[in-house]
């Protein structure tokens, strides 16, 4: 008899429901549904552009419909029964934290927070903490812990948006008993362990965002967390002191949220996980490989043996965050498909489709534009929220197509500039595959990013590669099979295109990203000095010798 596997990936604006096969990762149920509350899901303040804000209730409502749509959609398929379902996988964004009474009751869901937005989840692009990240990473430079996540703390992090809210909303703060991780807060409540104490924590969380590692025992030092704030101490009693890899069981599904859905009641469900890291399990990730997960920003994974170093500017070097056995590596950009859809709103009347026909039309080096794609800060390798986006060369005649492509372009200079950091410190990129909705739908974006890194690109076969991660891992959970590389080769694949570096393409990005790097670090790094006074008209003799 078949045996499937559920997996459930909460994204920025909706959570997917996947019903997968175990035996070939074939997808024969999936549902979509879209969080009811906030602007597309996302609560905003307009008096401060960093805050971004999420209500747990759609987090909850949200798994019981789409796992309802997906169970119903699997039925078309001839022979299934719901009872083949043997196991449930969560991914989620993050860091997303969730302050938690005693109860593990989320705050936002109690009366007498209602509406209040310190009181609802922190989502990841909440960049409120930018003050409190830079505090940390400079009263962390006396202790080991920001080796491990790239020399410099994030206002995306666990850390610096609970510090925020001690400061902001004290109240919230006197409130919360413990802070749980959206990636942990869902699978805790699908197994009726919300209690802080019994949550079971993934390592992908505590170890990319929280600097926990072994090393140290575990979370940083109440020593170092009264150096911010001694209530940030006295919290640290109140999280955990062991983490869970998401191949690893975290309890058995409730009745009540089987007869809510539809699922066999008791099925195993997985230790939770972070969407980037398990779209690199759905990507089939391997030694040697960078995923690409790219969306509305991009995270980029690898694995790696246990001699790893440590990379300066990468988000996260952690055991077992991905694939268990080997180290995780995380990296990122923190805009890249809201980088275009901003351009489609504001210059292009709302159709991608004609920004990326007239793009497409133009030869590299054509528009004789050079941009830096830091629209949303930067997360790899300059770890700056700060920082802000550019656009060099416009004319009188520049267009829209043009200024299309030359962010299409920055994004994947920024890319370039993390492989190279990676391979800088000795780990080999052998492989780039992307998986995302981009990769799916822009072939023009997949040739340039091909030229500009010099490197064939793959496509994932599936286009739900985070809820078919967090599938595999439910295989591994229920015991189908034995290990999540062995999982993953029978479940995952690659679409038979292959994008390849075209020879006069790569020599005219090899002579932008020189430019590229100058803006880079002459914007980006403290202290640094270039001449930028011939940017403007190398740019004019690129686009020269290009249009002939």
């Amino acid at each position: 008899m078949a045996k499937y596997t559920l997996g459930v990936d909460y994204g920025t604006n909706s959570v997917r429901a996947l019903v997968v096969d175990t035996s070939n990762g074939a997808e024969i149920g999936t549902s979509v549904w879209n969080y009811e509350t906030g602007d597309a899901g996302v609560h905003e303040d307009h008096h401060d552009v960093h805050l971004a804000r999420q209500n747990p209730a759609d987090y909850l409502k949200g798994f019981v419909e789409s796992v309802k749509g997906a169970i119903a959609d699997a039925k078309k398929t001839a022979g299934f029964d719901v009872s083949q379902i043997v196991g449930i996988g969560v991914d989620t964004t993050g860091s997303t934290p969730i302050p938690v009474d005693a109860d593990g009751v989320a705050l936002a869901l109690k009366p007498e927070f209602k509406g209040n937005l310190h009181a609802m989840a922190w989502l990841w692009k909440d960049h409120t903490g930018y003050a409190e990240a830079a505090e940390i990473t400079q009263k962390a430079q006396s202790f080991p812990y920001l080796k491990k996540c790239g020399g410099t703390y994030s206002s995306e992090w666990f850390w610096s948006k609970i510090l925020r809210c001690k400061r902001v909303a004290p109240d919230v703060f006197a409130a919360a008993h413990s802070w749980v991780e959206l990636q942990d807060y869902v699978p805790a409540w699908l197994v009726g362990k919300s209690k802080p104490s019994d949550v079971p924590r993934g390592i992908c969380a505590a170890g990319h965002k929280a600097m926990y590692h072994t090393e140290w025992g575990g979370l940083p030092s109440k020593e170092f967390l009264s150096q911010l704030d001694p209530d940030l101490a006295s919290l640290r009693d109140r999280l955990y002191e062991t983490t869970l890899t998401a191949d690893q069981v975290a309890g058995q599904l409730l009745d009540e949220h089987a007869q809510a859905t539809g699922l066999p009641a008791g099925i195993p469900v997985a230790v939770g996980a972070f969407d980037a890291h398990l779209g690199a399990v759905g990507s089939g990730i391997r030694e040697g490989t960078i995923v690409k997960i790219m969306g509305t920003s991009t995270c980029d994974i690898m694995i790696g043996g246990s001699d790893t170093p440590d990379i300066p500017g990468v988000c996260g070097i952690v055991p077992g965050s991905v694939v268990p056995g080997f180290m995780g590596i995380e990296a990122g950009q923190s805009a890249v498909g809201d980088l275009f859809n901003w351009c489609v709103e504001h210059l292009g009347n709302g159709s991608h489709d004609s920004l990326t026909d007239e793009a497409d039309d133009l030869k590299p080096g054509e528009s004789g534009l050079l941009a830096l794609d830091w629209n949303n800060g930067n997360r790899t390798i300059l770890v700056d929220p700060l920082l802000t986006g550019l656009i060099v060369g416009q004319t009188l005649h520049t267009t829209a197509g043009e200024i299309y492509r030359a962010l299409i372009e920055a994004t994947a200079y920024g890319s370039r500039k993390i492989i190279e950091r990676i391979e800088e410190y000795g780990v080999a990129v052998k492989e780039v595959v992307v998986c995302g909705g981009i990769g799916e739908k822009s072939p023009l974006t997949m040739q340039i990013y091909s030229d500009v890194l010099g490197r064939p690109i793959r496509i994932s076969r599936s286009a739900q590669t985070c809820a078919l991660g967090s599938a595999v891992m439910a295989s591994v959970a229920a015991g189908v099979h034995g290990s999540v590389l062995e999982a993953a080769e029978v479940m995952t694949g690659y679409k038979d295109v292959v994008y390849q570096p075209r020879t006069d393409g790569v020599a005219v990005y090899n002579r932008l990203y020189e430019l590229y790097s100058l803006l880079h670090d002459s914007f980006g790094v403290a202290g640094h000095t270039a001449d930028l006074s011939r940017v403007m008209k190398d740019l004019l003799e690129i686009r020269r010798e290009v249009v002939g």
